[in-house]
């Protein structure tokens, strides 16, 4: 199943490419969205889709302006600055937006899920109990563990996994088309 749908996303990548003379195609999980202007605020793959897994580590970020017609754009993307968890070593990596780097948290898990179909309702962030709870898509797992004050102080959307997008273009800063990978059933295609 995952093997169809990478090449079937790498065939409409191919497609899209071919309209209209070349331009580029870039992946990134997003960090930030603004409806009102269209900006959309990513962490790119530094692996360029040459690895088997992506590496949304590629600093600085960068802001893309969506489609101007809106039949180019997929859904629209949700942000969010968890950028990894790492189950086997007890880590969560997030994009810290005020030192403009990652962060790289060691933490206890009090309670770990692992199978959850949908992430509805997380981060839950409990400041009386000191914990915070996230779900984490890429391995539909769900965790909770105790949070210092610092912790406990971050926005909300430090603990939730922005979508993934792919989008194309010719001109660095403005996306012709744009797909939200995430919240894309490319199973339907």
């Amino acid at each position: 199943m995952c093997d169809r749908r990478v090449f079937l996303v790498g065939a409409a990548a191919l497609w899209i490419a071919g309209c209209n003379g070349m331009g580029s195609v870039e992946q990134g999980r997003v960090i930030g969205y603004d409806r009102t202007s269209g900006q959309v605020t990513l962490i790119r793959d530094s692996t360029g889709g040459k690895a088997p897994q992506a590496l949304y580590d590629a600093l600085p970020p960068v802001s893309v302006k969506s489609p101007g017609d809106p039949q180019e754009m997929g859904p629209e993307p949700q942000a969010g600055k968890l950028m990894g968890l790492d189950l086997n070593n007890r880590l969560i990596t997030i994009y810290d937006s005020a030192a403009k780097q990652f962060r790289t948290i060691p933490y206890t898990p009090l309670e770990v899920r692992h199978n959850v179909a949908r992430g509805t309702g997380f981060p839950l962030i409990d400041k009386e109990k000191r914990t915070v709870s996230l779900f984490w898509r890429d391995e539909h797992t769900v965790i909770t563990f105790p949070a210092s004050d610092d912790l406990l102080a971050l926005p909300a959307d430090t603990w939730k996994g922005g979508d993934v997008v792919r989008y194309y273009f010719k001109s660095p800063g403005q996306a012709l088309r744009m797909m939200n990978v995430t919240r894309t059933d490319l199973s339907k295609s």
